[in-house]
């Protein structure tokens, strides 16, 4: 079976009715999955609903230890960690939610912007997280542009930030030319979504394989939050300058909504703060965490050890 008839095929989602304060809690599943390299993953995951709009927002955590918090990029899903979550689970729990109207969750009601998206992910993890614990915080693109609000908002939890493909710094977005799929099937669809990975999220397009293409699948039929239009403004830059703690900053060096100006935002974001870090990874693109996992991996995880 390809990837474009196993999506025709996904069940239905379950929601199980056990409660703790207003978060749900039930098992991953596995059988949610376009490609079996994902299943694994899916499984080992406990999954946390909380509310968002008139539905809910799902979370899925791995792990015990210091929590650190993973939001994904536009049009996306928790799997753009896929790659992530196991290396930096060691010791760590690594909670990866689908923002507010992708993936699984709901669309937030009257939320348009970054700064109501996080809001909804604030009081979210009032649920997830016990009461006084402290987190660290990671987004990838738009979700860099979230976590950035929500350190700004939730200042007293947020332990270190750390933004990753972002926009949104008041430099204008690098042009791409994306092919829409919603109205393409089988073969056709697939080579939309292996051109759309090669035109924005990948530098080496013989790194894309069929897990990403399952994952671009998968993210694309849950896209219902439009963010894409963030990335040329200065919200982020602005969130930051509100925000206190350690800021981390990891850029692919062909990343293609900024290159060739990529040293741009490394600047600026060392000039924001005292003792802010930002760092590009030579040869990866814009979904850098998956394209050069191992590269990204340690570096995420040499900033939060030094700043631990």
């Amino acid at each position: 079976m390809d990837i474009a008839e196993a999506a025709r095929k996904l069940p239905s989602y379950t929601v199980s009715n056990t409660s703790m304060r207003y978060t749900y809690w039930l098992a991953g599943d596995p059988t949610d999955e376009l490609h079996p390299a994902l299943m694994p993953l899916a499984a080992s995951a406990t999954i946390a609903e909380t509310p968002c709009g008139s539905g809910s927002m799902f979370w899925r955590v791995w792990g015990r230890g210091a929590p650190l918090v993973l939001l994904h990029g536009g049009s996306g899903s928790w799997r753009h960690w896929a790659r992530n979550i196991g290396p930096l689970g060691q010791g760590r729990m690594v909670i990866a939610p689908d923002l507010p109207g992708l993936g699984d969750s709901a669309m937030p009601e009257g939320v348009s912007t970054p700064e109501g998206v996080a809001e909804i992910l604030a009081r979210g993890l009032d649920g997830i997280l016990p009461k006084g614990s402290r987190y660290d915080l990671a987004g990838f693109s738009f979700g860099a542009l979230c976590a950035g609000h929500l350190a700004a908002l939730d200042q007293d939890r947020v332990q270190s930030l750390t933004i990753i493909g972002a926009g949104a710094l008041g430099f204008q977005r690098s042009p791409t030319q994306l092919v829409k799929v919603r109205a393409l099937s089988g073969e056709e669809r697939m080579a939309a979504h292996r051109h759309n990975l090669v035109e924005l999220m990948f530098a080496d397009a013989s790194k894309i394989d069929d897990v990403a293409l399952a994952i671009q699948e998968t993210s694309t039929r849950g896209a219902r939050f439009k963010s894409r239009g963030f990335a040329s403004t200065d919200s982020l830059k602005q969130a930051l300058l509100r925000g206190r703690g350690q800021l981390n900053a990891i850029y692919g060096e062909w990343d293609a909504i900024v290159r060739p100006h990529v040293q741009w935002r490394l600047d600026l974001v060392h000039g924001l703060r005292p003792g802010a870090r930002a760092h590009a990874i030579p040869g990866a693109g814009h979904w850098v965490a998956y394209e050069a996992a191992e590269a990204f991996n340690a570096t995420l995880l040499r900033f939060l050890t030094e700043q631990a």
